[in-house]
Order: C-alpha cells, then structure tokens, then sequence
C-alpha cells in the first residue's frame, strides 16, 4: 500500500496516485482517506428503509451502496441503488428544500411523475427541483434489475410529502427524519 500524501504532493504527481489523505477540519477526531474504487465495492447500506409498515415492503428490493457516505460528502449525497424486478425507489414524494437527480446506468425502470408515466433505458436521467411539488419515484416493472445513480442536496430544514400515502416526513436539527401521519400523529 501506498503512504498517503498531502494535497500539494499530490497535485503534481502523475494519474498513478491512488491515495489522498485530507487533514480532519478542526472539532473532527480522524482523517478521511479517499482512494479510487469500484462504485460496488462500497458495501450496501445495511438499513433498507425508515419507511414505516405498510410502506416498507414496497422498497424491499431495494439496495443501495451510499457512495457520498463512503467518501464523507456533507453537502450532497450519491447513492448507486439497485431496484429488484417488482421493487420501487421510494414512495411517490417530492420535497420541499432538496433537489434530487437520477441517472440510469442499466436496466429499463418507468420513472412515475405525478399521473404520468415514463420508460426509461441506460443513459436517461431526470431532476426534482425542490419545491416543484410534483411526485416522483422509480418503479421496475421489468424482468431484469435496475441500476440508477441518486444524487440529492443535503439542505436542512427539508420537509417531504407522500401526496398518495398518509404519510409526512420532516427533517430536524442534524439531519434526522421525523416521521408522521399527515395529520401530525407519530408512526
């Protein structure tokens, strides 16, 4: 293995340099050592949903390898999520503070967008701009799995909304989702 190296020796190091290693910001307690790897050698998260029951089992077959996490992104979040045949990516939702894009790398899923409905092959891709208040969700209906990139924001304060499903999730201080019937009852 290589040693890590500093951002100056790494800036004038040619294209084999396989390891950074970045200075914790001050108040953090280690390092973040970023080094290239295959997007599915980042292990699959192990928590499939927060979704509660009933919902849960529609995104069973849905797994996803938190690329952002890996690498320690704040900012945003990169997630390279598998939908099994029959799985979708989330209930029908949109929110109020976050963008969220995707990108079809394999696989053929219809992209559900409010009534309408949109096949989609390899190399497609569709943003949700925060606020639009338009649902939107993956769903595979195709024999075959679904490989997609999700990509979104991480602005607090966010609140997202099922418009099909008695449903409403409300993000707090530090990132954590409140969830609740939409008359404000805890599930």
């Amino acid at each position: 293995m290589r040693r890590p190296v500093s951002f100056t020796a790494a800036a004038s190091m040619s294209h084999a340099c396989r390891i950074l290693t970045v200075r914790a910001p001050p108040g953090k307690d280690h390092d973040v050592t970023t080094e290239p790897l295959a997007a599915t050698d980042v292990p699959l998260h192990p928590r499939k949903t927060i979704y509660p029951p009933p919902f849960a089992s529609q995104v069973a077959g849905r797994d996803r390898r938190r690329l952002g996490d890996h690498f320690g992104l704040t900012n945003f979040g990169v997630n390279l999520t598998e939908l099994a045949p029959g799985s979708v990516s989330a209930l029908l939702h949109h929110h109020t503070k976050q963008d969220e894009f995707v990108y079809i790398v394999s696989g053929t899923p219809t992209l559900v967008l409010a009534d309408r409905e949109y096949p989609l092959r390899p190399g497609d891709c569709c943003g949700f701009k925060a606020g639009a208040a338009v649902g939107h969700q993956l769903v595979n209906r195709s024999p075959s799995a679904v490989l997609y990139l999700e990509i979104g924001d991480r602005t607090a304060g966010d609140y997202a909304s099922y418009p099909k499903d008695d449903l409403q999730f409300t993000q707090v201080e530090g990132g954590a989702w409140i969830l609740t019937h939409k008359d404000g009852t805890p599930y």
